[in-house]
């Protein structure tokens, strides 16, 4: 398998990190030449300001975050802010208030909202799903909105809500996912075994904060 690291966005969304654990991950990420560093938008501009103009390794960072019910406004003014402050990428989650009420419109217009503010920034956009949470066809109709309005990644989950990335869950949304659409396998990969069996269920990068184990 090919070098793990290049794969690993390093990952710290815990609510009580410091600005002290930021610099500590990315400089973690920096020696060792994970793809990504993932962090709270509270800290995108230090983190800009650590990493400088290389763009070898990525700064994401989160909107909507855990929960994905806020409003369409408020997650756009979150990822306009990110973006300014230096983020990369956007992992924004989907609004599965309005999926499980069915009010597939609200939900259309969610993420074509997201997507578009982060892409007229010229940036990538991830959709959270949260699979394990969600049935087939509910995964399926949310992989359309990703792939007709643009978005690069769909990702399993925030890892935040007790359902951690399976193979079995990248394969069904490797199945459900229209040509061209990315998968980011977030939530309880703690082990290199748990990471290339992910990567080798069809998951082009891996969420973690073990990250150091996974390379050991």
């Amino acid at each position: 398998m090919p070098d793990l690291s290049k794969s690993i966005e390093h990952t710290l969304l815990k609510p009580d990190c410091s600005s002290k654990d930021v610099k500590r991950v990315v400089e973690e990420a920096q020696k060792h030449a994970f793809a990504a560093v993932c962090i709270p938008p509270f800290f995108c501009r230090d983190a800009r300001r650590m990493l400088g103009e290389d763009k070898a390794i990525r700064l994401v960072t989160v909107a909507g975050f855990p929960m994905g019910y806020s409003s369409i406004a408020a997650k756009s003014e979150e990822i306009k802010r990110a973006v300014d402050e230096g983020a990369d990428d956007i992992d924004a989650v989907a609004n599965l208030a309005a999926v499980k009420s069915g009010n597939w419109s609200h939900v259309s217009n969610d993420i074509e909202s997201m997507v578009r503010a982060t892409h007229l920034r010229g940036r990538q956009f991830k959709l959270i799903l949260e699979c394990g949470l969600l049935t087939d066809n509910e995964i399926g109709q949310l992989c359309q909105f990703a792939k007709e309005f643009g978005a690069n990644y769909v990702k399993t989950g925030t890892g935040f809500h007790g359902h951690p990335a399976t193979p079995e869950m990248v394969q069904n949304l490797r199945k459900l996912t229209p040509q061209g659409l990315k998968i980011k396998a977030a939530g309880g990969i703690r082990t290199r075994i748990q990471a290339e069996a992910l990567i080798q269920a069809g998951a082009d990068r891996i969420g973690t904060s073990a990250s150091l184990d996974l390379i050991k």
